[in-house]
C-alpha cells in the first residue's frame, strides 16, 4: 500500500516536472497532480494495453516509433478526465510522455533506495 503512495507520489512529481520543462502542459496545482498521476496509471494499466496491441502493425512498420504516438495518446486521453490537467500540441504529446518517463524512473529509483523495504518494481 505505501509504495503505491510512493509510485503515485513520483509520478505527479514528475508531471510538475513535465508541466516546468515542456510547452504545451499545462498542470494547476499539487491536488490535479495526484488526480493526474492516478489516472494516468489507470489509462496505462487498462487501455494502454489494448491501443498497443491493435496499433501492433504500424508500430512494427515504424519499428517501434508508433509507440511515442501511443504514449502521447495515453497521456492526452488521462488529461480529457482530470481538471487542471491539460495537454496542447504536438511537442505536448511527444516529448511530455519521454520525460516523464525519464523522471519518473529517476524518482522510483530514489523513492526505492531510502526505503529499501518498498517493493515500488511489483506497483509499476
Amino acid at each position: 500500500m505505501l509504495g503505491a503512495f510512493f509510485t503515485t507520489l513520483a509520478t505527479a512529481l514528475s508531471l510538475l516536472v513535465v508541466d516546468l520543462v515542456v510547452p504545451g502542459v499545462d498542470l494547476d496545482n499539487f491536488v490535479a497532480a495526484m488526480v493526474a498521476a492516478v489516472v494516468i496509471g489507470f489509462v496505462n494499466a487498462v487501455i494502454r494495453p489494448i491501443i498497443a496491441t491493435l496499433s501492433l502493425p504500424i508500430n512494427f512498420l515504424t519499428l517501434g516509433a508508433f509507440s511515442l504516438v501511443v504514449n502521447g495518446l495515453c497521456l492526452w486521453l488521462a488529461a480529457a478526465f482530470v481538471p487542471g490537467f491539460s495537454v496542447h500540441g504536438l511537442l505536448g504529446l511527444i516529448l511530455a510522455p519521454v520525460i516523464l518517463s525519464f523522471v519518473n524512473t529517476f524518482l522510483s529509483k530514489y523513492f526505492a533506495e531510502r526505503n529499501p523495504n518498498l517493493d515500488l518494481k511489483s506497483q509499476a
